[in-house]
């Protein structure tokens, strides 16, 4: 093998590996498979995930949470939430506190109010559940400035 090819060569392996290290942590690229509307609403009343959240468009058991917890699912967004940033507020819900409420309404010392899931739901409920909150969340268009 010549030192050119040589070269190359570690000029496409690194390039191979620095392309395959920020996916793993990034939520582009982050798909789940198809789950259950239906389904995921059971989980969401399973899980009592209504006990704090109201869901847009919905009469479902209301919250209890004292004091409430402002942020209500399903809102119409400038963009749709993806399949990671849904995952990442159910199993890690201190990484990102919802914007834009009161941290004493969200908080707890340094970490969001919502438990965290991932020791007590099912990867079939948590797809479920992600295909019920993409349900509720529509999208519209920007308004030009």
């Amino acid at each position: 093998m010549s030192q050119q090819a040589f070269g190359f060569g570690c000029i496409a392996l690194a390039l191979a590996m620095t392309s395959c290290v920020a996916p793993e942590r990034s939520a582009s690229g982050f798909r789940l498979p198809e789950g259950d509307v239906d389904a995921g609403k059971s989980a969401f009343l399973e899980l009592k995930c209504n006990a704090c959240h109201e869901v847009k468009g919905l009469d479902l058991p209301g919250p209890v949470a004292d004091p409430p917890v402002p942020v209500v699912l399903g809102e119409v967004m400038d963009t749709r939430p993806t399949d990671g940033s849904f995952v990442t507020a159910i199993i890690n819900p201190s990484h990102k506190l919802a914007p834009g409420f009161p941290e004493e309404l969200i908080k707890v010392g340094t970490t969001s109010r919502m438990a965290d899931y991932s020791d007590v739901m099912t990867v079939r409920q948590l797809v479920d559940l992600v295909a019920f909150l993409h349900s509720r969340y529509q999208t519209s268009p920007r308004t030009a400035p």
